[in-house]
């Protein structure tokens, strides 16, 4: 765990303590398996995660997903450029992942299997 959270961090904390983003309630720092994620919201199982440029190609960024997502946790990236650049869709994008999952249709009639 680092001691000093990234400017981007910092931003991105200010938008999700306190339940700012659509209620949702946010840790930070949080400790998952062997792991320590930046932000997870329990509730909508989403873990985000303020990425800079040394995870580009990080093939155990790959790793730790798998896992995570295995634990049933979406991971979703984000550059940190883009938090700073962006706040407000990035704030769109944290609470549209955040959303459950729509149910699959139903095949339209004489299209099911």
């Amino acid at each position: 765990m680092r001691r000093e959270p990234t400017e981007a961090e910092i931003k991105l904390w200010s938008m999700l303590r306190g339940q700012r983003l659509g209620g949702l309630k946010f840790k930070r720092q949080e400790q998952l398996g062997d792991y320590i994620v930046d932000f997870v919201c329990f509730s909508a199982k989403l873990i985000v995660e303020a990425d800079g440029g040394q995870h580009s190609e990080n093939a155990s960024d790959a790793e730790r997903d798998a896992w995570l997502n295995e634990q049933g946790f979406r991971v979703l990236r984000l550059w940190n450029n883009d938090i700073l650049g962006n706040p407000d869709g990035v704030a769109r994008l944290i609470a549209e992942a955040a959303l459950p999952p729509l149910p699959n249709p139903s095949p339209a009639r004489g299209e099911g299997l």
